[in-house]
């Protein structure tokens, strides 16, 4: 199955301007926005001190901890007819996280946290730094770091300051996320001002100078490390009611150890919720984006970005029909490097990184609760934007088991099948299974 949308992929040179002029001017707007939100404060706001401990010894003895522990097994087996024959992955790691929270004084605090992943067992895997590469992937390696280390100021109404090693996560994480799917998830060391002159308007700036990424502070491969950053994120949402929340933003990435990769996008997102009768419950999203080269970012950096999605919800079960295009020239695809990818386009991971074909990907969720049980069912079909072609198709899986209100166990299951085409290469190319237990206790 291809679905596609002919006048969004092909456009003749006269309808290209005025899409560059409906990109220029929805930059604009996400700037003009921005500076009206954030003009009351440059103009002063007052101070709000409420419920602060009275001394810094006070701060610190009223703080709070909080630990979390994630077991997982992980198996991987994409030693299909289709590739090269080698050994399954099975990983079994523990993830472990301590930290404490300060009370607050004169409208500051302060949290840090520290976490470690270990192997239970042997490490039959790859973690992209034990060197087992006769194993797929898994990309949970062994380490330990500090993974948040924070001070917040909130003394002003209505604005925070949040400045350190943070999680940051905004929207649906499609373009900036935390990857918490991974066992050492992805944090930034940045600077975030979050200000709402009005309760239902939030505008949120964040200055990004080091990306902590999925695979460890420590780990050998340089390609793989932290990636340092001089980055500017600007996001505006407005929340007014459940039928209509709008969000817009501009993220400009630019990568000091790969200046080439740095990007530009502007987007504006919509999304809602109905409730025409006491039973039925109609959802919806529409959201479209713009990528350009951004510094020193290569100049085939172009790109655009469309979701779609409508759904429908009666007596807690759920159906949802999807279409999301990263678009692709054949040269670029468009990139989302700091996503928490992994929540996309199948858990399966076929395509963490856009080809340079790009991606459609149509898919169908459903999901709904039984006999105390979460259950979510995904298909995908993917093909590709450029040279009209099939990747392929994928069953998604999910159960998950409440068992306390701090424990949570999990089964997650991915299929996903390879079609046979001679311009399908490379990953999406490899026929593709995945098999994750999780157990998770946080207090």
């Amino acid at each position: 199955m291809n679905i596609r949308i002919e006048a969004l992929t092909h456009t003749t040179p006269a309808i290209k301007f005025k899409m560059l002029d409906l990109r220029l001017s929805l930059q604009k707007s996400v700037w003009l926005l921005f500076t009206f939100i954030a003009l009351p404060f440059l103009l002063g706001a007052p101070e709000v001190f409420a419920g602060d401990a009275a001394s810094v010894t006070e701060a610190l003895s009223k703080g709070k901890v909080s630990a979390d522990f994630r077991y997982r097994y992980e198996m991987v087996d994409d030693s299909g007819p289709n590739t090269t024959t080698r050994k399954n992955a099975q990983a079994s790691t523990l993830r472990s996280r301590l930290g404490y929270q300060t009370a607050s004084f004169k409208g500051v605090s302060g949290f840090l946290e520290f976490e470690d992943v270990s192997v239970i067992g042997n490490a039959q895997y790859n973690s992209t730094a034990n060197g087992k590469t006769a194993y797929p992937v898994v990309a949970d390696p062994e380490d330990t770091e500090v993974n948040q280390a924070y001070l917040k100021y909130t003394g002003l109404a209505g604005l925070t300051l949040i400045g350190g090693r943070q999680r940051i996560k905004l929207d649906n994480d499609r373009f900036i996320g935390n990857v918490g799917w991974r066992q050492n998830e992805q944090t930034f060391d940045a600077v975030r001002l979050a200000f709402g002159p009005m309760a239902d308007l939030v505008g949120t700036y964040l200055y990004l100078a080091n990306v902590n990424r999925i695979f460890g502070e420590h780990n050998p491969n340089a390609v793989l490390a932290d990636s340092r950053m001089d980055s500017h994120l600007l996001h505006l949402g407005w929340i007014g009611q459940a039928a209509l929340q709008v969000s817009a933003y501009g993220y400009l990435l630019d990568f000091e150890g790969a200046p080439a990769a740095s990007t530009q996008t502007f987007g504006i997102r919509f999304t809602g919720t109905l409730k025409p009768g006491e039973t039925l419950t109609l959802l919806y999203t529409a959201e479209y984006a713009d990528q350009s080269d951004y510094a020193q970012g290569a100049a085939i950096n172009q790109g655009d970005y469309y979701l779609i999605e409508l759904g429908a919800g009666v007596m807690g079960i759920s159906l949802q029909a999807s279409y999301e295009l990263l678009s692709g020239d054949g040269v670029y695809g468009f990139a989302t490097p700091l996503a928490t990818a992994h929540a996309f386009q199948g858990w399966a991971d076929k395509f963490l990184a856009t080809p340079a074909g790009g991606v459609e990907d149509l898919y169908f969720t459903l999901s709904g609760k039984a006999l105390g049980l979460k259950l979510v069912g995904v298909y995908h079909f993917f093909n590709s934007d450029a040279g009209n072609f099939k990747y392929g198709t994928e069953t998604d899986l999910l159960i998950v088991k409440p068992v306390s209100e701090n424990t949570l166990i999990s089964v997650k299951y991915a299929m996903y099948e390879a079609d046979r085409n001679p311009q399908n290469t490379g990953g999406p190319a490899v026929d593709t299974d995945k098999l994750w237990l999780t157990g998770e206790l946080k207090f």
